[in-house]
């Protein structure tokens, strides 16, 4: 099974990607967690140059292009093989990522990202997506906090944009979710780790079936 987590910057998503993966290997599901841009040597490259605030001069169309390419090299080295291992596959972004940050926050034309999106995965898409979503500026204040105590490189090319362009990136998330309800499950993340948690569980309690008794809801009300 192929699962994404989707987000605005400082949304939680990668923290509850990680619980996720504990709680499935817990009950002896085979995971691989990954993440975009990067997941493999190659594409991590070129993660360096897409998150790096010193390559501010990037235009959007090598942006995009960039992140195809990055994107072509992981699922073949990586997420396809995990798929055909019988693993499942949890990813931090995918395609959704583009179409909400290239797509509404660059602008670009949806139908040639939609495209190169296809180009890319070879037609892979995930069977569950979940958004999780807060405040742009509850967010980025996240993000930025983590930066600051971060020791390695600093990426932050995305959180050194306005917020008009997080609220276009944000609402092209809520109207990509609005559209494919089928395979969105969208997760109120303003909350602190544990009660997102609990979100993110009571949303997947009827959605994986496929993993038998994968994941259970705390026994604590939601918050």
């Amino acid at each position: 099974m192929f699962i994404t987590f989707e987000g605005v910057e400082g949304c939680g998503k990668t923290t509850q990607l990680r619980l996720l993966k504990e709680r499935l290997q817990a009950r002896g599901h085979r995971v691989t967690a990954t993440r975009e841009p990067g997941g493999c040597p190659i594409a991590d490259q070129m993660r360096a140059i897409l998150l790096d605030a010193q390559n501010s001069a990037i235009t959007p169309l090598a942006e995009l292009l960039l992140y195809a390419a990055a994107r072509a090299q992981h699922v073949q080295e990586v997420i396809v093989p995990a798929l055909e291992r019988g693993e499942v596959v949890l990813c931090d972004r995918f395609t959704d990522a583009t179409v909400a940050y290239q797509g509404h926050g660059r602008e670009l034309d949806l139908a040639t990202i939609e495209q190169l999106n296809r180009l890319a995965t070879g037609g892979l898409e995930p069977q569950l997506t979940l958004l999780i979503d807060c405040p742009v500026e509850t967010g980025l204040s996240r993000a930025r906090a983590r930066i600051e105590a971060a020791t390695g490189a600093r990426e932050e090319r995305f959180e050194l944009e306005s917020i008009l362009f997080h609220e276009r990136v944000r609402q092209g998330y809520l109207g990509r979710a609005a559209a494919a309800p089928q395979r969105f499950l969208v997760i109120d993340g303003s909350g602190d780790v544990a009660a997102t948690e609990e979100r993110v569980l009571a949303a997947l309690s009827g959605k994986l079936s496929v993993l038998g008794e994968a994941v259970s809801v705390p026994q604590q009300a939601e918050r």
